[in-house]
């Protein structure tokens, strides 16, 4: 039986640990899959210092690619119908919807799944195969998994950029509050969520994207790479008040006809419902975690006559329709600038410098 390595977290707020696992036979109607590149998101650095309630020990990782390895009795083809071989490059959704609890089943809401599983996530080492995260040489994918073929001569390293906030914005685009053709639209937070934002709102149509974030290198970045028309540093300003205004003016002094809302930080949100115009909409996608409460007129909403819309997470649908959009998402932008590269046993490092806000989007590769 082969072995692989697996970075795992123990203990809340401690170093995680590289450790090896048998690799197990693939399961009927799943796969074993070679993961090449893991992404670490933010979530991840949520989830190793205890903000979220996850059992452990864990191997972590929820974005991944890598290339089919073992295909279990019963796995041919990937969600899209297209033949699957041993070597195929591939992606998979970093979820399982159950399909039986209310919000599944009643509300066609699979994102509000109530008993959602997740690789990286919520599939300890005890309960499932050890191996059920990304960052390792080998995830076990089960069954009920949406695996998708990555185009022909996509660079890795290029869909990785957007592994877990291009889909998880496909979704905020697609169903909550689509861009239309057009449209000024306003980007705060120029993480990988809201550089995902910008890239899907230009190719949707956007006349005008404009991203206000920090710090200046994060935006010099986003700008090389050739996602969004302006950019406003509004992490190093003197004066935030000053900031805002320029992205005012930028709008032609009416505001945006939709803001969305990247940023993670409480206090952005009362900033964005007044970077609106009258009549615009404000989609909130970047509160994934409870970073606590902020204070919000809520004048500025009836005011402005405002749609106020939240969006959560991605479900395998959606990871489709992100990869059929790489090829034009490479052809337009170059997403492999925005990633730092990683080995498998520099995950601290990693992890660090993601904390420290050292990089843009870093992915581990084995």
């Amino acid at each position: 039986m082969s072995v692989g390595r697996a970075v795992v977290l123990t203990e809340f707020g401690k170093p995680l640990e590289l450790r090896k696992f048998p690799v197990p036979p693939a399961p009927e109607g799943g796969m074993i899959v070679a993961s090449h590149c893991g992404g670490v998101c933010g979530t991840d650095l949520h989830l190793q210092q205890g903000h979220l309630e996850v059992p452990t020990p864990l191997v972590l990782g929820h974005e991944g690619l890598g290339t089919v390895h073992r295909l279990g009795a019963g796995t041919a083809v990937d969600v899209n119908g297209a033949p699957l071989s041993v070597g195929d490059v591939v992606m998979w959704a970093s979820s399982i919807a159950c399909g039986d609890c209310v919000p599944c089943r009643i509300h066609r809401e699979p994102t509000l799944c109530e008993n959602r599983r997740t690789y990286g996530v919520n599939r300890p080492v005890d309960q499932e195969p050890g191996l059920s995260g990304a960052w390792a040489d080998y995830i076990c994918l089960r069954p009920g998994t949406a695996v998708v073929k990555v185009p022909e001569g996509i660079d890795p390293l290029a869909a990785m950029a957007f592994a877990c906030a291009g889909p998880t914005m496909v979704h905020a685009l697609y169903e909550r509050r689509p861009v239309r053709v057009g449209e000024t639209v306003v980007v705060q937070g120029s993480g990988p969520v809201g550089l995902a934002a910008a890239a899907l709102a230009e190719l949707s149509g956007a006349e005008r994207v404009i991203l206000v974030g920090g710090p200046q290198a994060r935006l010099r970045t986003a700008a090389e790479a050739g996602i969004g028309d302006h950019h406003v540093d509004i992490v190093g300003a003197a004066d935030q008040a000053t900031a805002l205004a320029e992205v005012m003016e930028l709008t032609g002094g009416r505001g945006a006809d939709l803001v969305i809302e990247a940023t993670g930080v409480p206090a952005a949100i009362d900033q964005g419902l007044r970077l609106a115009r009258r009549g615009g909409s404000y989609l909130v996608v970047g509160q994934y975690t409870d970073s606590g409460d902020t204070t919000v007129n809520p004048h500025q909403i009836v005011y402005r006559q405002l749609d106020v819309v939240g969006s959560w997470a991605f479900t395998g649908a959606h990871l489709v329709q992100y990869v059929g959009l790489l090829p034009a998402l490479t052809r337009r932008f170059d997403l492999a600038r925005l990633v730092t590269r990683y080995n498998l046993e520099e995950h601290g490092r990693a992890l660090a410098d993601v904390a420290a806000g050292a990089v843009l989007k870093a992915v581990l590769v084995s």
